[in-house]
C-alpha cells in the first residue's frame, strides 16, 4: 500500500517505509521519502517533515537552472537539514524533468534484444527510457552520492513533478535494498494517483508552465511498462542495478551502510 504524506505545499509525497524485502524484511518509516518540487512547503508543512518525521536530508535532483529560476526553498533555511544538490543532467543540459516525454525517440529495441517483450507504451515509452538511462550516462556521480546520503539519516528526494529523475534514483536505491522488481515498479507508477495535482502545482511555476503545455496532460504519466524496461536494460547490460552502481564506485560496504541505515 502505497504510504502518501498529505502536505498543503507538495502533492506527490510518499514514504518508502513498509515496503517490504525479498527475504522477508521491510524498510523502516520516516527514513527515506520521495517528492516532487518542495518550493511551496508551508511553515507547518516543514514542522511535519522536519520535527515529527524526522528529515534531516534533502536529496534535490533538479538542474543548476531550475534551482536558480525557483530560488531558495523553505527547508534551505531550516538548520536541522542538509540540502545536496545532485542534477542528473550534464552541465548545460536539460532544463526540467518534463523534457524526459520530449526528447528524441530513440529504439532501444535496436540497443538490446527485446523478444517477446511487449511495448505497452509505444514512443512514448521509449523516450522515457533513453531519457532514463541519459541520468546514468550523464551524472553516475549524483546517482552514487544520493545513495550514500541516504545512509547518512533520514532523506527526502526530490526533483520538479518528483517522477522521472526522483524516480529512478528510488528505483535504484530500492532495488539494492532487497525491494521486489513489481514493487519498484508499482511506486514508480503510483505518481500516476496524483498526476492532475502534481500538474496544476507545476503550472504555476514560469521555469516549468511552458514544457507541460507543450504537451497533453496524460502524456506525462507514468506507466509501469516503463520502468520495467528500464531496469531490464540495467539487467542485461550491468546485471542490475547494483551492478551498475558497482561500476561508478560503489562499494559494498556502501550496501551495507545503506541497508543498516533504511531497513528495519
Amino acid at each position: 500500500m502505497t504510504r502518501w504524506i498529505e502536505l498543503d505545499g507538495a502533492v506527490n509525497v510518499r514514504d518508502m517505509g513498509g515496503l517490504t524485502t525479498t527475504d522477508g524484511g521491510a524498510l523502516r518509516t520516516g527514513r527515506l521519502l520521495r517528492s516532487d518540487n518542495l518550493q511551496g512547503l508551508t511553515p507547518a508543512d516543514v514542522d511535519r517533515l522536519v520535527t515529527h518525521i524526522g528529515v534531516r536530508h534533502v536529496i534535490d535532483l533538479r538542474s543548476d537552472t531550475e534551482v536558480v529560476a525557483e530560488g531558495p526553498g523553505p527547508l534551505t533555511r531550516e538548520p536541522r537539514v542538509t540540502i545536496h544538490h545532485l542534477s542528473l543532467f550534464a552541465e548545460g543540459g536539460g532544463l526540467t524533468d518534463v523534457e524526459a516525454d520530449t526528447a528524441p525517440t530513440v529504439d532501444t529495441d535496436k540497443i538490446l534484444p527485446w523478444q517477446n517483450r511487449p511495448d505497452e507504451d509505444g514512443p512514448e515509452s521509449e523516450r522515457s527510457v533513453n531519457h532514463y538511462l541519459a541520468y546514468l550516462a550523464d551524472r553516475p556521480d549524483s546517482v552514487v552520492d544520493a545513495l550514500r546520503v541516504m545512509a547518512q539519516g533520514p532523506s527526502i528526494v526530490h526533483c520538479a513533478a518528483g517522477k522521472d529523475r526522483t524516480g529512478v534514483v528510488i528505483a535504484l536505491a530500492l532495488d539494492v535494498l532487497g525491494v521486489p522488481r513489481d514493487h519498484i515498479v508499482a511506486d514508480y507508477a503510483a505518481t500516476g494517483d496524483r498526476l492532475e495535482a502534481i500538474l496544476g502545482r507545476l503550472r504555476g511555476s514560469t521555469t516549468y508552465a511552458q514544457d507541460l503545455d507543450s504537451r497533453p496532460a496524460d502524456s506525462h504519466r507514468p506507466h509501469a511498462a516503463t520502468m520495467e524496461k528500464f531496469l531490464t536494460i540495467l539487467d542485461e547490460r550491468h546485471g542490475g542495478p547494483l551492478g551498475w552502481l558497482h561500476h561508478h564506485g560503489w562499494t559494498d560496504d556502501d550496501t551495507a551502510a545503506l541497508r543498516a541505515a533504511l531497513r528495519a
